[in-house]
């Protein structure tokens, strides 16, 4: 029986055709991470010398000049600004709320930023044009920090602009790329490849490794930093522990990650949408067609289904029915659409989301 665990505190199983979501557990975990958690779980180990193993292996990985595990990308923007206010070396580490701001594009204001000014730190926005960056960015900014990913792309200006007006005025630029992976490129795209400080990953998303975890890479500058603030030390982040599971398994699911035919498994995305949209086609009063890019802009589509009036459906009353379901199917509505994503099903589950949505609409 399918999560027999789960069943037994009355809690239904849930087929996640939705996203990489921290409400349904983020993502399964990669193979390879399960085994590395379960060696971890037996041991007891020196966790500072641990985190800066990991750390080092993990920049070495990825081509950054070093890294640093986090309990998950949110308290990786809390520990890199923390970082970037301080410095690497702290004369205390009790030194929030602060008086230093951090600089965002408007459009980038997002709940996400509260990572941020839960430190005391404001924050000052800027426009897409170079004046209004350029006045933004100024003595008393302690960084830079930056949404990546399609839904953020609206209008900003482009971020190889933003790093060269931060860099002639000493400014580190965080870019938090939390759901970026695909492509996993994105573990080296904005630090290497553009110049920014410091990018900030989930390990529960796309990487696969355990929910509770999260990657900083970049500068040692910002990794120290974040180091001082950090458990086991007393600082802001002493509540953002990670275990030695969380460690061994982050960095099995990275190199398993980059060990992944990523063309490959785009292709069987792709497949998945396909079967969606071929199956859903031509109902009476269904419109489904073929999104592009996923909801946080990564590389791979998405089926988008309409319903309308005839079917007896509405989008909400659509969604309730398929959540009800046993097990639960968990899909994302963007405007009227429900939005159907292959990323986080096992293969054969897009097989049941398909099934499901045609005997609600009365395929036969």
């Amino acid at each position: 029986m399918r999560a027999e665990r789960y069943r037994r505190l009355g809690l239904r199983p849930v087929i996640n055709a939705a996203a990489t979501l921290t409400r349904l557990g983020g993502s399964r975990l990669a193979p390879p991470a399960v085994v590395a958690m379960a060696e971890a779980a037996g041991e007891f180990v020196d966790m500072p010398e641990l985190q800066r193993r990991v750390g080092a292996r993990l920049a070495e990985l990825t081509g950054n000049t070093a890294g640093y595990v986090t309990s998950g990308a949110a308290a990786g923007i809390t520990l890199a600004v923390a970082s970037c206010v301080t410095g690497p070396e702290p004369s205390t580490v009790e030194s929030f709320p602060a008086r230093a701001g951090v600089a965002m594009f408007r459009g980038h204001r997002n709940p996400y930023d509260y990572n941020a000014r839960l430190l005391g730190t404001g924050i000052a926005e800027f426009g897409a044009d170079p004046a209004s960056m350029a006045e933004a960015i100024g003595p008393g900014t302690a960084c830079v920090l930056w949404f990546a990913g399609a839904h953020y792309a609206d209008g900003a200006p482009a971020l190889s602009e933003v790093i060269g007006i931060a860099k002639e005025r000493g400014v580190p630029v965080l870019v938090d790329a939390a759901a970026q992976v695909p492509p996993v490129s994105s573990l080296w795209d904005f630090t290497v490849g553009l110049g920014a400080d410091a990018v900030l990953v989930s390990g529960g998303k796309g990487l696969r490794g355990p929910q509770s975890s999260g990657l900083v890479l970049g500068s040692t500058a910002v990794v120290e930093g974040c180091r001082a603030h950090a458990s086991p030390g007393h600082g802001v982040g002493r509540g953002m522990k990670v275990g030695k599971e969380e460690l061994l398994g982050l960095l099995a699911a990275v190199e398993w990650s980059l060990a992944l035919d990523e063309p490959a498994l785009l292709a069987e995305y792709e497949k998945s949408v396909t079967r969606w949209v071929e199956g859903l086609g031509g109902l009476p009063g269904v419109r489904v067609e073929r999104g592009y890019p996923s909801e946080a802009g990564q590389p791979h589509g998405r089926a988008l289904v309409r319903v309308g009036a005839t079917t007896g459906w509405t989008t909400d009353t659509l969604v309730k029915a398929l959540w009800d379901n046993d097990p639960r199917i968990a899909v994302n509505v963007v405007g009227d659409a429900i939005a159907l994503n292959p990323q986080t099903l096992e293969p054969g589950e897009d097989v049941l989301v398909l099934y499901a949505l045609r005997s609600l609409l009365g395929a036969r």
